[in-house]
């Protein structure tokens, strides 16, 4: 028997909008200071969210995925809110299986977007 390894992948992109908006309030410099914070918040958090799940932390695991929510809004990563708002759903639902496949899910998407972001053209144009 041969087992064959499934990669999932999904379209990711970013509101590239919402990121302008960001430049138009902000400017160059404070745009891109946001932007490199939230980049480098979100990154930290799914790395702490593997964590709480591995630790079996239901409450602190709920507490992070919810504030990935309003970063990824904030630099117009959609995807990865939405997946986010899936995986608190599983929590609350208490359906373990579900909520590591989301986390999962969540955690490809987010490492995607991050790298969709750094490929973007110049915004400030």
């Amino acid at each position: 028997m041969q087992l064959m390894q499934i990669r999932p992948t999904e379209q990711v992109n970013v509101d590239q909008d919402c990121l302008g908006l960001l430049y138009t309030q902000l400017g160059e410099v404070g745009a891109e200071d946001v932007v490199c914070r939230a980049m480098e918040e979100l990154a930290l958090r799914m790395s702490h969210c593997k964590k709480l799940h591995q630790a079996q932390d239901r409450a602190g695991l709920r507490k992070s995925v919810h504030r990935l929510i309003a970063i990824a809004e904030q630099i117009g990563m959609a995807l990865v809110a939405r997946v986010a708002v899936d995986v608190v759903a599983c929590i609350d639902a208490e359906d373990d299986i579900a909520t590591a496949a989301t986390l999962s899910r969540l955690v490809r998407s987010g490492e995607r977007s991050l790298t969709a972001i750094w490929d973007l053209p110049d915004l400030t144009i």
